[in-house]
Protein backbone atom coordinates (compact mmCIF):
# COMPACT_ATOMS: atom_id res chain seq x y z
CA UNK A 1 0.00 0.00 0.00
CA UNK A 2 1.37 3.44 -0.96
CA UNK A 3 -0.14 6.34 1.00
CA UNK A 4 0.15 10.12 0.96
CA UNK A 5 -0.96 11.79 4.18
CA UNK A 6 -1.53 15.51 4.53
CA UNK A 7 -2.45 17.77 7.42
CA UNK A 8 -0.88 20.81 8.94
CA UNK A 9 -0.64 23.65 11.36
CA UNK A 10 -1.78 22.10 14.63
CA UNK A 11 -1.29 18.88 16.55
CA UNK A 12 -4.94 17.98 15.97
CA UNK A 13 -4.18 17.59 12.26
CA UNK A 14 -0.81 15.88 12.71
CA UNK A 15 -1.13 13.35 15.55
CA UNK A 16 -3.95 11.31 13.96
CA UNK A 17 -1.71 10.81 10.92
CA UNK A 18 1.28 9.81 13.04
CA UNK A 19 -0.94 7.30 14.85
CA UNK A 20 -2.13 5.86 11.53
CA UNK A 21 1.42 5.57 10.21
CA UNK A 22 2.50 3.76 13.37
CA UNK A 23 -0.39 1.30 13.11
CA UNK A 24 0.15 0.68 9.38
CA UNK A 25 3.77 -0.19 10.13
CA UNK A 26 2.79 -2.40 13.08
CA UNK A 27 0.50 -4.37 10.79
CA UNK A 28 3.23 -4.49 8.12
CA UNK A 29 0.90 -2.87 5.59
CA UNK A 30 3.52 -0.26 4.61
CA UNK A 31 7.25 0.28 4.71
CA UNK A 32 8.67 3.72 5.42
CA UNK A 33 9.32 4.19 1.68
CA UNK A 34 5.63 3.65 0.93
CA UNK A 35 4.40 6.64 2.96
CA UNK A 36 4.74 10.36 2.38
CA UNK A 37 3.59 13.22 4.60
CA UNK A 38 2.88 16.47 2.76
CA UNK A 39 2.78 19.55 5.00
CA UNK A 40 4.14 23.09 5.21
CA UNK A 41 7.53 24.32 6.34
CA UNK A 42 5.95 26.63 8.94
CA UNK A 43 3.56 24.34 10.80
CA UNK A 44 4.19 22.01 13.71
CA UNK A 45 4.44 19.14 11.22
CA UNK A 46 7.79 20.47 9.93
CA UNK A 47 9.34 19.50 13.29
CA UNK A 48 7.30 16.45 14.35
CA UNK A 49 7.27 14.49 11.09
CA UNK A 50 10.98 14.58 10.11
CA UNK A 51 11.92 13.90 13.76
CA UNK A 52 9.90 10.67 13.54
CA UNK A 53 11.82 9.63 10.42
CA UNK A 54 8.74 9.87 8.19
CA UNK A 55 9.36 11.02 4.56
CA UNK A 56 8.24 14.66 4.35
CA UNK A 57 7.52 17.12 1.52
CA UNK A 58 6.26 20.69 1.77
CA UNK A 59 3.91 22.93 -0.17
CA UNK A 60 3.91 26.71 0.17
CA UNK A 61 0.37 27.65 1.12
CA UNK A 62 -1.46 29.77 3.68
CA UNK A 63 -4.95 30.27 5.04
CA UNK A 64 -7.44 33.00 4.28
CA UNK A 65 -7.11 36.27 6.19
CA UNK A 66 -10.63 37.09 7.38
CA UNK A 67 -9.61 40.53 8.71
CA UNK A 68 -7.78 41.69 5.55
CA UNK A 69 -9.67 40.31 2.51
CA UNK A 70 -7.34 42.01 -0.01
CA UNK A 71 -4.49 39.81 1.16
CA UNK A 72 -6.45 36.77 0.00
CA UNK A 73 -5.49 37.32 -3.64
CA UNK A 74 -2.03 36.07 -2.69
CA UNK A 75 -3.64 33.14 -0.83
CA UNK A 76 -5.55 32.11 -3.97
CA UNK A 77 -2.39 32.41 -6.10
CA UNK A 78 -0.48 30.24 -3.63
CA UNK A 79 -3.27 27.63 -3.63
CA UNK A 80 -3.26 27.39 -7.44
CA UNK A 81 0.53 27.03 -7.44
CA UNK A 82 0.34 24.47 -4.62
CA UNK A 83 -2.14 22.31 -6.55
CA UNK A 84 0.28 22.19 -9.49
CA UNK A 85 3.08 21.09 -7.18
CA UNK A 86 0.70 18.60 -5.52
CA UNK A 87 -0.13 17.10 -8.91
CA UNK A 88 3.56 16.47 -9.57
CA UNK A 89 4.06 14.94 -6.11
CA UNK A 90 1.15 12.56 -6.75
CA UNK A 91 2.46 11.64 -10.21
CA UNK A 92 5.92 10.91 -8.81
CA UNK A 93 4.80 9.00 -5.70
CA UNK A 94 1.90 7.06 -7.28
CA UNK A 95 -0.19 6.62 -4.10
CA UNK A 96 -2.93 4.00 -3.76
CA UNK A 97 -4.82 6.35 -1.43
CA UNK A 98 -4.50 9.93 -0.13
CA UNK A 99 -5.64 10.86 3.39
CA UNK A 100 -6.12 14.43 4.67
CA UNK A 101 -6.83 15.54 8.23
CA UNK A 102 -7.31 19.29 7.80
CA UNK A 103 -5.25 22.42 7.36
CA UNK A 104 -4.93 24.32 4.09
CA UNK A 105 -2.09 22.13 2.82
CA UNK A 106 -4.38 19.09 2.85
CA UNK A 107 -6.83 21.06 0.72
CA UNK A 108 -4.33 21.26 -2.14
CA UNK A 109 -3.05 17.67 -2.10
CA UNK A 110 -6.39 15.91 -1.48
CA UNK A 111 -8.23 18.07 -4.03
CA UNK A 112 -5.65 17.31 -6.70
CA UNK A 113 -5.68 13.58 -5.85
CA UNK A 114 -9.47 13.48 -6.21
CA UNK A 115 -9.24 15.19 -9.61
CA UNK A 116 -6.69 12.55 -10.66
CA UNK A 117 -9.10 9.76 -9.56
CA UNK A 118 -6.85 8.59 -6.73
CA UNK A 119 -8.96 7.24 -3.80
CA UNK A 120 -9.27 9.97 -1.16
CA UNK A 121 -10.29 10.22 2.50
CA UNK A 122 -10.60 13.12 4.92
CA UNK A 123 -10.66 12.70 8.69
CA UNK A 124 -12.33 15.28 10.97
CA UNK A 125 -11.22 15.14 14.62
CA UNK A 126 -13.23 18.07 15.98
CA UNK A 127 -16.91 18.80 16.59
CA UNK A 128 -16.69 21.80 14.26
CA UNK A 129 -15.62 20.94 10.72
CA UNK A 130 -12.61 22.91 9.49
CA UNK A 131 -12.64 24.94 6.27
CA UNK A 132 -10.32 22.57 4.38
CA UNK A 133 -12.48 19.55 5.18
CA UNK A 134 -15.68 21.44 4.32
CA UNK A 135 -14.18 22.27 0.94
CA UNK A 136 -12.89 18.74 0.32
CA UNK A 137 -16.04 16.87 1.40
CA UNK A 138 -17.62 17.26 -2.04
CA UNK A 139 -14.61 15.75 -3.83
CA UNK A 140 -13.40 12.89 -1.62
CA UNK A 141 -14.56 9.28 -1.56
CA UNK A 142 -14.95 8.89 2.22
CA UNK A 143 -15.30 11.16 5.26
CA UNK A 144 -14.13 9.72 8.58
CA UNK A 145 -15.15 11.54 11.76
CA UNK A 146 -15.00 11.44 15.55
CA UNK A 147 -17.89 13.55 16.89
CA UNK A 148 -21.53 13.09 15.84
CA UNK A 149 -21.98 16.87 15.65
CA UNK A 150 -19.32 16.99 12.94
CA UNK A 151 -21.26 14.46 10.86
CA UNK A 152 -24.30 16.75 10.91
CA UNK A 153 -22.27 19.48 9.17
CA UNK A 154 -21.55 17.35 6.10
CA UNK A 155 -24.23 17.09 3.40
CA UNK A 156 -22.48 14.08 1.80
CA UNK A 157 -24.12 11.55 4.16
CA UNK A 158 -23.29 8.43 2.11
CA UNK A 159 -19.58 9.13 2.45
CA UNK A 160 -19.59 9.29 6.26
CA UNK A 161 -17.86 6.68 8.42
CA UNK A 162 -17.57 7.08 12.20
CA UNK A 163 -14.08 5.87 13.09
CA UNK A 164 -13.02 7.88 16.12
CA UNK A 165 -9.62 9.53 16.42
CA UNK A 166 -6.63 7.27 15.62
CA UNK A 167 -4.77 8.74 18.59
CA UNK A 168 -7.18 6.75 20.84
CA UNK A 169 -5.79 3.43 19.69
CA UNK A 170 -2.22 4.71 19.75
CA UNK A 171 -2.41 5.93 23.35
CA UNK A 172 -3.71 2.53 24.48
CA UNK A 173 -0.76 0.90 22.77
CA UNK A 174 1.65 3.35 24.39
CA UNK A 175 0.23 2.68 27.85
CA UNK A 176 2.63 -0.14 28.65
CA UNK A 177 4.44 1.16 31.71
CA UNK A 178 2.81 3.34 34.33
CA UNK A 179 4.68 6.28 35.80
CA UNK A 180 5.75 5.52 39.37
CA UNK A 181 4.36 8.65 41.05
CA UNK A 182 5.68 7.57 44.46
CA UNK A 183 9.23 7.32 43.17
CA UNK A 184 9.05 10.28 40.77
CA UNK A 185 7.24 12.83 42.93
CA UNK A 186 6.91 11.23 46.38
CA UNK A 187 3.13 10.98 45.99
CA UNK A 188 0.77 8.34 47.38
CA UNK A 189 -0.51 6.13 44.51
CA UNK A 190 -3.58 5.21 46.59
CA UNK A 191 -4.72 8.80 47.15
CA UNK A 192 -7.05 10.67 44.73
CA UNK A 193 -4.92 12.78 42.36
CA UNK A 194 -5.67 15.50 39.84
CA UNK A 195 -3.39 16.40 36.94
CA UNK A 196 -3.65 20.02 35.78
CA UNK A 197 -2.00 21.02 32.50
CA UNK A 198 -2.47 23.29 29.51
CA UNK A 199 -0.50 21.38 26.90
CA UNK A 200 3.25 20.97 26.39
CA UNK A 201 3.79 24.74 26.19
CA UNK A 202 1.27 25.46 28.93
CA UNK A 203 -1.71 27.81 29.19
CA UNK A 204 -1.42 31.14 30.99
CA UNK A 205 -5.05 31.27 32.15
CA UNK A 206 -4.86 27.78 33.66
CA UNK A 207 -1.59 28.56 35.42
CA UNK A 208 -3.04 31.78 36.81
CA UNK A 209 -6.11 30.08 38.26
CA UNK A 210 -4.03 27.30 39.84
CA UNK A 211 -1.76 29.89 41.44
CA UNK A 212 -4.77 31.76 42.88
CA UNK A 213 -6.28 28.49 44.11
CA UNK A 214 -3.11 27.07 45.66
CA UNK A 215 -3.87 28.06 49.29
CA UNK A 216 -7.11 26.06 49.15
CA UNK A 217 -5.73 23.16 47.10
CA UNK A 218 -2.97 22.68 49.68
CA UNK A 219 -5.58 21.92 52.36
CA UNK A 220 -7.36 19.17 50.39
CA UNK A 221 -7.31 15.41 51.10
CA UNK A 222 -6.09 14.76 47.56
CA UNK A 223 -2.94 15.32 45.50
CA UNK A 224 -2.26 17.84 42.74
CA UNK A 225 0.23 17.50 39.88
CA UNK A 226 0.50 20.91 38.21
CA UNK A 227 2.31 20.80 34.86
CA UNK A 228 2.89 24.46 34.01
CA UNK A 229 4.24 23.90 30.51
CA UNK A 230 7.87 24.58 29.66
CA UNK A 231 7.12 28.14 28.56
CA UNK A 232 5.78 29.19 31.97
CA UNK A 233 7.70 26.99 34.40
CA UNK A 234 10.42 29.56 35.15
CA UNK A 235 7.90 32.33 35.83
CA UNK A 236 5.78 30.13 38.09
CA UNK A 237 8.77 29.00 40.14
CA UNK A 238 9.94 32.62 40.46
CA UNK A 239 6.50 33.78 41.68
CA UNK A 240 6.33 31.00 44.25
CA UNK A 241 9.95 31.35 45.40
CA UNK A 242 10.18 31.53 49.18
CA UNK A 243 6.71 30.05 49.67
CA UNK A 244 6.53 26.63 51.28
CA UNK A 245 4.36 24.47 49.03
CA UNK A 246 2.41 21.68 50.72
CA UNK A 247 3.63 18.13 50.00
CA UNK A 248 0.32 17.25 48.31
CA UNK A 249 1.11 19.66 45.43
CA UNK A 250 3.85 18.95 42.89
CA UNK A 251 4.83 21.55 40.30
CA UNK A 252 6.53 20.25 37.14
CA UNK A 253 7.30 21.79 33.73
CA UNK A 254 5.71 19.05 31.62
CA UNK A 255 4.73 15.36 31.56
CA UNK A 256 7.02 13.27 29.39
CA UNK A 257 4.95 10.05 29.58
CA UNK A 258 1.32 11.13 29.47
CA UNK A 259 -0.10 7.67 28.53
CA UNK A 260 1.73 6.18 31.52
CA UNK A 261 0.37 8.80 33.92
CA UNK A 262 -3.25 9.32 32.81
CA UNK A 263 -4.61 5.91 33.94
CA UNK A 264 -3.53 6.70 37.51
CA UNK A 265 -5.28 10.07 37.63
CA UNK A 266 -8.66 10.40 39.33
CA UNK A 267 -9.27 13.53 37.28
CA UNK A 268 -7.54 15.77 34.73
CA UNK A 269 -7.92 19.52 34.14
CA UNK A 270 -6.98 20.44 30.56
CA UNK A 271 -7.80 22.17 27.29
CA UNK A 272 -10.16 20.40 24.89
CA UNK A 273 -8.20 19.85 21.71
CA UNK A 274 -9.14 16.77 19.69
CA UNK A 275 -5.93 14.88 20.45
CA UNK A 276 -6.24 15.33 24.21
CA UNK A 277 -9.87 14.23 24.17
CA UNK A 278 -8.95 11.11 22.19
CA UNK A 279 -6.46 10.22 24.93
CA UNK A 280 -8.89 10.91 27.78
CA UNK A 281 -11.74 8.89 26.27
CA UNK A 282 -9.50 5.97 25.29
CA UNK A 283 -8.42 5.65 28.92
CA UNK A 284 -11.73 6.71 30.52
CA UNK A 285 -10.31 9.60 32.54
CA UNK A 286 -12.81 12.08 34.09
CA UNK A 287 -11.95 15.61 32.95
CA UNK A 288 -12.57 19.25 33.73
CA UNK A 289 -12.21 21.09 30.44
CA UNK A 290 -11.20 24.74 30.07
CA UNK A 291 -11.45 25.28 26.29
CA UNK A 292 -8.96 27.58 24.62
CA UNK A 293 -10.77 30.65 23.24
CA UNK A 294 -7.90 31.24 20.79
CA UNK A 295 -8.90 28.66 18.17
CA UNK A 296 -10.84 28.85 14.91
CA UNK A 297 -14.64 28.64 15.13
CA UNK A 298 -14.35 28.18 18.92
CA UNK A 299 -14.09 24.43 18.18
CA UNK A 300 -12.56 23.58 21.57
CA UNK A 301 -15.70 24.81 23.34
CA UNK A 302 -17.84 22.70 21.01
CA UNK A 303 -15.65 19.64 21.65
CA UNK A 304 -15.94 20.23 25.39
CA UNK A 305 -19.72 20.68 25.34
CA UNK A 306 -20.11 17.37 23.49
CA UNK A 307 -18.06 15.69 26.23
CA UNK A 308 -20.12 17.34 28.97
CA UNK A 309 -23.39 16.37 27.27
CA UNK A 310 -22.24 12.74 27.35
CA UNK A 311 -21.49 12.96 31.08
CA UNK A 312 -17.72 12.59 30.55
CA UNK A 313 -16.61 16.10 31.49
CA UNK A 314 -17.28 19.30 33.39
CA UNK A 315 -16.70 22.50 31.41
CA UNK A 316 -15.60 25.93 32.64
CA UNK A 317 -15.23 28.75 30.10
CA UNK A 318 -11.94 30.60 30.51
CA UNK A 319 -13.74 33.92 31.11
CA UNK A 320 -15.78 32.32 33.93
CA UNK A 321 -12.80 30.88 35.80
CA UNK A 322 -12.46 31.76 39.46
CA UNK A 323 -10.92 29.92 42.43
CA UNK A 324 -14.36 28.97 43.75
CA UNK A 325 -15.73 27.17 40.66
CA UNK A 326 -12.29 25.78 39.83
CA UNK A 327 -11.69 24.10 43.20
CA UNK A 328 -15.32 23.05 43.68
CA UNK A 329 -15.27 21.27 40.29
CA UNK A 330 -12.16 19.32 41.31
CA UNK A 331 -13.75 18.53 44.69
CA UNK A 332 -16.90 17.29 42.97
CA UNK A 333 -14.94 14.58 41.13
CA UNK A 334 -12.16 13.73 43.57
CA UNK A 335 -14.30 13.60 46.70
CA UNK A 336 -17.21 11.66 45.19
CA UNK A 337 -16.02 8.24 44.04
CA UNK A 338 -19.40 7.28 42.57
CA UNK A 339 -19.50 10.43 40.44
CA UNK A 340 -15.91 9.88 39.28
CA UNK A 341 -16.78 6.30 38.32
CA UNK A 342 -19.84 7.43 36.35
CA UNK A 343 -17.73 9.99 34.47
CA UNK A 344 -15.06 7.40 33.72
CA UNK A 345 -17.64 4.99 32.29
CA UNK A 346 -19.19 7.78 30.19
CA UNK A 347 -15.75 8.74 28.89
CA UNK A 348 -14.93 5.16 27.87
CA UNK A 349 -18.23 4.95 25.98
CA UNK A 350 -17.01 7.84 23.81
CA UNK A 351 -13.61 6.26 23.19
CA UNK A 352 -12.91 4.17 20.11
CA UNK A 353 -10.11 1.76 21.05
CA UNK A 354 -9.63 0.51 17.48
CA UNK A 355 -9.90 3.88 15.70
CA UNK A 356 -6.72 3.46 13.64
CA UNK A 357 -7.83 0.04 12.42
CA UNK A 358 -11.22 1.46 11.46
CA UNK A 359 -9.63 4.18 9.32
CA UNK A 360 -7.27 1.61 7.78
CA UNK A 361 -10.30 -0.55 6.88
CA UNK A 362 -11.76 2.42 4.99
CA UNK A 363 -8.44 2.89 3.18
CA UNK A 364 -8.25 -0.80 2.25
CA UNK A 365 -11.86 -0.80 1.03
CA UNK A 366 -11.22 2.11 -1.34
CA UNK A 367 -8.03 0.55 -2.70
CA UNK A 368 -9.78 -2.79 -3.26
CA UNK A 369 -12.63 -1.16 -5.17
CA UNK A 370 -10.69 1.37 -7.24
Amino acid sequence: MRVIFSGGGTGGHIYPIMALIERLKERKLVTNDEILFVGTDRGLESKIVPAAGVPFRTLKIKGFDRKHPLKNFETIELFIKATKEAKQIIKDFKPDVVVGTGGYVSGAIVYEAAKMHVPTIIHESNSVVGLANKFLAHYVDKICYTFDDAAKQFSEKKKLVKTGNPRSQQVLGLNKENVDIAKKWDLNPNMPTVLIFGGSRGALAINQIVEKSLPELETKPYQVIWATGQLYYGDVKKKLAGKKISSNVKIVPYIDNMPGLLPQMTCVVARSGATSLAEFTALGVPVILIPSPNVTHNHQMKNAMDMEKAGAALVIAEDDLNPNNFVSSIDHILLDTNYAKQMSEASKRLGVPDASDQVISVMEGLIKNK
